[in-house]
């Protein structure tokens, strides 16, 4: 089953997650989390998406991202993840010993009304959530801190969300969640299934071919006469 929608139509917000192979780490200190930050900060120049939030982990990362021409999405993927590895390996010596990342990224769309803020905190929220810091704008790679803390330069690449942002915001992304606001958004985050209202879902679904994303998996059960 395809990960990603064939279809990337302008507008649509997309949730991107990629992880190390075998869930290794791919940033192993604060130059690599920059590093990765430099090579994010220069493809948005080269393919100018709306970055909406992020946030680096040690051996995955997160993306909620606005294209805004068709096609768009892929390039911008394609370029971040070829870049960052071939960097990557050229630090280390490694070009042509392994694989960084376990394949390619998946992503799930997004609807950009109130159903944007539950995504965004949980990329946001995703460093307070595995007790790397205290709290969730102490977690210097991420977009979280640079609007918290940054400087105006480093608030740049930050685009404008598609709802208003609300002025606790902190506040709410370092409460935890309820179990079925995770279970809704890891449920789209592993079947690439549209996540917002049901009449939206199924309209995006028509629209990226992402029909089979709300199929039962597995075999069809047999019926009884």
């Amino acid at each position: 089953m395809p990960r990603t929608a064939r279809m990337t139509p302008g507008g649509v917000i997309f949730h991107c997650l990629n992880r190390g192979n075998d869930r290794r780490p791919i940033f192993d200190n604060d130059e690599d989390f920059a590093a990765f930050e430099r090579v994010l900060e220069a493809t948005l120049d080269a393919v100018p998406v709306r970055l909406l939030a992020y946030c680096l982990m040690p051996n995955h990362w997160h993306l909620l991202l606005r294209p805004t021409q068709d096609g768009q999405l892929g390039a911008f993927m394609q370029r971040l993840t070829t870049t960052h590895v071939r960097r990557w390996h050229r630090l280390r010596r490694s070009e042509g010993h392994g694989h960084l990342y376990q394949g390619t990224y998946k992503s799930f769309p997004v609807q950009d009304d109130r159903h944007f803020l539950p995504v965004a905190r949980y990329v946001e929220r995703n460093a307070l959530r595995a007790n790397l810091v205290e709290r969730a704008e102490d977690w210097r790679w991420c977009s979280l801190w640079r609007r918290q803390g940054g400087s105006a330069q480093e608030r740049v690449i930050l685009s404008e969300w598609p709802v208003p942002r609300p002025t606790n915001w902190p506040t709410r992304v370092n409460a935890m969640e309820s179990t079925n606001e995770l279970k809704t958004i890891r449920q789209s985050l592993l079947r690439g299934r549209p996540f917002g209202d049901p009449a939206w879902q199924t309209q995006t679904a028509d629209r990226l071919n992402l029909q089979q994303t709300f199929r039962e998996r597995g075999r069809p059960k047999k019926r009884v006469e």
